[in-house]
């Protein structure tokens, strides 16, 4: 198949890429690069654009008529920035998107496989959510994701528009060739961030929040390989139509984790066990829009996807290390 992957610079659509392509499917990229960095794009069909620009979009379908589904990741995603810039982050990621899915429509190419969050759970006792849980989206971020979530699940009702939802819990590690990975210079994420404080490039790690209600007080997370993540996207295109009929339904939202949940302190024991000496670590409050956190009941995908995750989390720790010492030789800085 040929695949519209929007954002397919980025972290985790080049890693898509790759296993689209491993699968024997051809992606074709979108992507402003407002962040993803060119060399990530490699010699794969690129189109430097905005989701936006319908012209754009008419010229690759022009171009690809064989255009099968459209994986759309593009998105603006620091939690905090949200925070600070909610003008921005409803533009690119709503207002944006919606030119993206009417164009979609009009253009014959209706099937759409949208990166959602799971940042858009309420709070639960057990911390494990399936996907009829109630949401309680806590920034403009997590908003964003939910109301194209509800854009989506409203247009599929009244157009052709043919869409699967996944909810992604929380990607770590890197492309298991350590051609790409996190590229951000001081990622935001947790995991980054500990590979900076074991590099030396921070004086220490800081655990935000130490008073959460788990079980050491800090917070929980899903922490899904990247590559396992690129490998669902795989089966949920090839499976599109399947899983749409299975659930009798023009849409539906499915969970993309590993189905268990790990706190930061856990996080922090594990990379250390891998790193293979300590991390200096810090407390601090939470952060501005940070929750608590949750892990995925993967129920549903193992059932429509034929998917389970097959790395673990020091699979994805020591990726992601491994990519700290070679990101300078892709990237030019470290």
């Amino acid at each position: 198949m040929k695949i519209l992957v929007t954002g397919g610079a980025g972290y985790i659509g080049t890693i898509t890429c790759k296993a689209l392509e491993q699968a024997g499917h051809t992606p074709v990229v979108l992507d402003s690069l407002l962040s993803g960095p060119r060399v990530f794009v490699g010699d794969r069909i690129f189109y430097e654009g905005d989701i936006a620009d319908r012209a754009m979009l008419r010229r690759i379908v022009e171009e690809h008529p064989d255009i099968d589904a459209t994986i759309h990741m593009a998105a603006r995603i620091v939690v905090p920035e949200s925070m600070e810039l909610p003008y921005e982050y409803y533009r690119d990621n709503v207002a944006k998107s919606l030119e993206l899915f009417d164009e979609l429509v009009a253009l014959g190419k209706p099937r759409v496989l949208f990166s959602s969050s799971a940042s858009l759970y309420a709070e639960k006792d057990d911390f494990e959510v399936t996907e009829v849980d109630p949401l309680a989206p806590a920034s403009p971020y997590a908003r964003t994701k939910r109301m194209m979530e509800q854009v989506l699940e409203d247009m599929a009702r009244a157009t052709s528009l043919r869409v699967i939802i996944l909810r992604y819990f929380n990607p770590v590690g890197s492309d298991p060739d350590l051609e790409s990975g996190i590229y951000v210079r001081e990622p935001s994420h947790v995991l980054g961030q500990l590979v900076m404080a074991a590099r030396g490039m921070k004086d220490a790690f800081t655990i935000t929040g130490v008073e959460h209600p788990t079980r050491d007080g800090t917070g929980i997370r899903d922490y899904i390989h990247v590559w396992d993540l690129a490998r669902a996207h795989v089966r949920a295109v090839e499976r599109f139509d399947d899983v749409l009929a299975a659930e009798d339904a023009p849409s539906t939202v499915i969970n993309v984790g590993m189905g268990q949940g790990t706190t930061v302190r856990e996080l922090v024991a594990s990379f250390e066990r891998v790193f293979g000496q300590p991390v200096p670590v810090r407390e601090a409050p939470p952060r501005p829009g940070d929750a608590v956190g949750a892990f995925a009941n993967v129920d549903k995908s193992s059932r429509l996807l034929g998917w389970q995750t097959e790395l673990s989390l020091d699979d994805a720790i020591a990726s992601a290390l491994a990519w700290g010492e070679k990101r300078k030789e892709i990237l030019g800085y470290e």
